[in-house]
C-alpha cells in the first residue's frame, strides 16, 4: 500500500512545488506593462509587409553530394562530402543545372586541389581556409555562369576518416 501511495505523494508535492514558485515569479503588473510597451517592435513590421525588402537572390543546391578523398602517403586516408548551393540572381536557376556538369567539374577540380594542398587535414574548417575554398569555388562558378552566381555557400562538410 505504502509502495504506491509514495510515488502519488511525490507526484503531488511537485505539483505543489511548481505552482507555488509559478505564484512566487509571478511578474507584478508594473512588468507586464513594460513588457507591452517593448512588444509594438513586432506588431509595426506585421503592420506595414508592403515595406519588406523584396528577395533579389535564389539559392540553387547542386544536386549531388561533393565527394573528395584525402591522401596521405599514396593511400586515402579520409573522404570529404560537401553539399554546395550557389546564391544566383533570381530566375535563373534553370542556367545553373544546365550548366551543371561543367560546374562540378570545375569544382571538383577546385577540392581536388585544395585536397592536395592539404586543405582537408587538420583543422579544416578554420574561417580563413574555409573562406579560401569557397572564393575558389566562387571563381569557377562565375567563369561558368557569368555574374549569375553572386556567392558559394557549403551547406554540409564532413571528413571520414578511414
Amino acid at each position: 500500500m505504502i509502495r504506491r501511495l509514495v510515488p502519488i505523494l511525490l507526484a503531488l508535492l511537485g505539483l505543489g512545488a511548481g505552482l507555488g514558485a509559478g505564484l512566487a515569479l509571478k511578474p507584478d503588473a508594473e512588468e507586464m506593462a513594460a513588457a507591452e510597451v517593448c512588444a509594438p517592435v513586432e506588431h509595426a513590421e506585421a503592420a506595414h509587409p508592403e515595406e519588406k525588402p523584396e528577395a533579389v537572390h535564389d539559392y540553387v543546391k547542386m544536386n549531388n553530394q561533393f565527394v573528395v578523398p584525402v591522401v596521405e602517403g599514396g593511400r586515402v586516408s579520409a573522404l570529404v562530402i560537401l553539399s554546395i548551393s550557389l546564391e544566383v540572381q533570381l530566375a535563373t536557376g534553370d542556367q545553373v543545372y544546365q550548366r551543371e556538369p561543367k560546374l562540378r567539374d570545375g569544382f571538383l577540380q577546385v577540392l581536388f586541389d585544395h585536397a592536395n594542398a592539404g586543405g582537408f587535414r587538420g583543422a579544416f574548417t578554420q574561417a580563413n581556409n574555409m573562406t579560401l575554398l569557397r572564393h575558389a569555388l566562387l571563381e569557377v562558378a562565375q567563369k561558368v555562369l557569368g555574374p549569375v552566381v553572386s556567392d558559394v555557400l557549403i551547406v554540409e562538410i564532413v571528413r571520414q576518416d578511414t
